[in-house]
């Protein structure tokens, strides 16, 4: 290689948290070997393989989407390389899929030492973005396992879905053990998360802090009986149906609970997934002040940034936990902008039409859950968050640099020396209308059809490869998995 593989020129950089670049001007990158080295003003191009002018847009880090789940509803290795395409396409250069054993994803059970090599071996040389995994530990075997899926795997991050307890991932389930894969004599409740929560403050001890779990609170019980609730009262249908099935408190009485585990157990890195609504961020928010002794973070997804019962583009936007109320989209927009919140995801989950609808579809209970959003999760966030008064900086440290730091991802999350050259390059005043047959995702169909955007990514860099170019994913795929712990 030459010395200087790529310069892109005119470029206005944004970096996270430095208010100067709220207002940037012009300046260049250069990019050696994957990596910046070099941000300034009329950089020269001696050895330079390549230039690109820039023309004055934006330069935001790559997205790190800290929330994904490729594979779920369809092949691993298809979706590795459609919906990674998706992700070029919104400025994602970093994917962290959620994945688990059981029905959907791989459809297996199992230990991790067997399902996690099939995983890396599914998506190798298909991604365009590079990607990491995050691992729920469903039986007691996982629990065992985490020492090893740190040392051999790099994996840092795990989950508990808390409602799985006694719900299945679309409404009732009959079998949760069947559903989930596990043996007889396991459980699936309050007393495992126990046990994973102490496991993984051992492995923190170990290991440090960049161990960490991560819950989707909802509450098994309250949203089996309001599920019943509404369907037998029969007076709301669609996404209302749905929200109602699930109250808001459901959300804040698991985060809870789960708070108080956490403080039990002392596993001081937790991150609270998703919260939707004002009851779940002010019971996250009492937690914090309740046990300062857990370093908790807060997520929310630029679904429920953007869309409502009302607005998505009907059932399609069916999604755990539900889309909400229109005043609880506000209530997350007042704790975003009072720095409440520490980062924005897609939770992208490609679900094709066939399998989303049922026979009826206009029958929110028997869609499939989740959608796919990750082309929507930088421009959305920077058309609406500017209407808002959100600034540039804190929008590059939402999207990309704390979530990159929570999960190890040293090198990602800045336009710095030293960092990987993941650049998406945004006109902040395009005016464009979101049309699901634009995307380059699998999915048909996008809740956030309709939606007018005014922001656009253009051009995307990947460690210095051109992957999206004038909105268009371009050459072969360079992602690559990354570990997170070396010893």
């Amino acid at each position: 290689m030459s010395q200087t593989d790529l310069v892109i020129r005119n470029a206005r950089v944004v970096r996270p948290g430095d208010p100067t670049t709220d207002a940037p001007v012009p300046v260049d990158i250069a990019v050696s070997g994957g990596r910046i080295s070099a941000v300034g003003p009329n950089l020269p191009s001696t050895n330079a393989a390549r230039e690109f002018d820039a023309e004055g847009l934006l330069a935001f880090p790559g997205v790190v989407d800290a929330h994904q789940h490729w594979g779920i509803y369809r092949d691993l290795a298809e979706d590795a390389d459609s919906e990674s395409r998706a992700c070029a396409q919104g400025g994602v250069t970093t994917s962290l899929t959620y994945m688990r054993t059981g029905r959907y994803y791989l459809n297996r059970g199992g230990p991790y030492r067997d399902f996690v090599p099939i995983a890396l071996e599914a998506m190798a040389g298909r991604s365009f973005v590079d990607y990491a995994l995050h691992l729920a530990p469903m039986t007691a075997e996982h629990i065992d396992e985490i020492p090893s899926l740190v040392e051999e795997f790099g994996i840092t991050s795990f989950k508990i879905f808390m409602f799985y307890g006694g719900h299945g991932l679309h409404g009732r389930s009959d079998d949760q053990a069947e559903f989930l894969m596990i043996g007889p004599g396991e459980r699936y409740d309050l007393a495992h998360f126990e046990f994973v929560m102490r496991a993984l403050a051992r492995a923190r001890a170990r290991f440090g802090d960049r161990i960490s779990l991560s819950l989707h609170c909802e509450t098994a019980e309250i949203m089996a009986a309001y599920t019943e609730m509404v369907e037998r009262e029969g007076v709301l249908t669609g996404l209302r149906a749905y929200s109602a099935s699930r109250p808001p408190h459901s959300e804040g009485l698991a985060i809870t609970m789960a708070s108080y585990l956490a403080h039990e157990t002392g596993l001081a890195g937790i991150n609270l997934l998703h919260l939707t609504s004002a009851e779940a961020v002010d019971s996250a928010l009492r937690m914090a002040s309740a046990f300062p002794d857990v370093d908790f973070r807060r997520e929310v997804t630029i679904g429920h940034l953007l869309a409502d019962v009302d607005t998505a583009h009907g059932i399609g936007g069916k999604v755990n936990p539900p889309l909400r109320e229109r005043a609880d989209v506000e209530a997350l927009w007042r704790h975003l902008l009072a720095g409440e919140i520490d980062w924005v995801v897609s939770d992208h989950a490609c679900c094709r039409d066939e399998q989303k609808f049922g026979d009826d579809r206009e029958d929110v209970f028997a869609a499939r859950s989740g959608f796919g959003g990750a082309e929507y999760l930088l421009p959305g966030l920077i058309g609406e968050g500017r209407k808002r008064g959100l600034a540039l900086s804190r929008i590059a440290q939402l999207t990309s640099w704390t979530p990159a730091q929570r999960y190890g991802l040293t090198t990602k999350g800045d336009i710095a020396v030293g960092f990987d050259a993941d650049i998406a390059l945004v006109d902040p005043d395009a005016q464009w209308t979101v049309r699901a047959g634009d995307s380059d995702s699998a999915q048909e169909y996008t809740p956030f059809e309709g939606f007018d955007m005014s922001a656009r990514v253009t051009d995307v860099f990947l460690r210095g490869h051109h992957i999206c170019r004038a909105g268009r994913v371009v050459g072969e795929p360079h992602g690559a998995y990354l570990r997170r712990y070396r010893a």
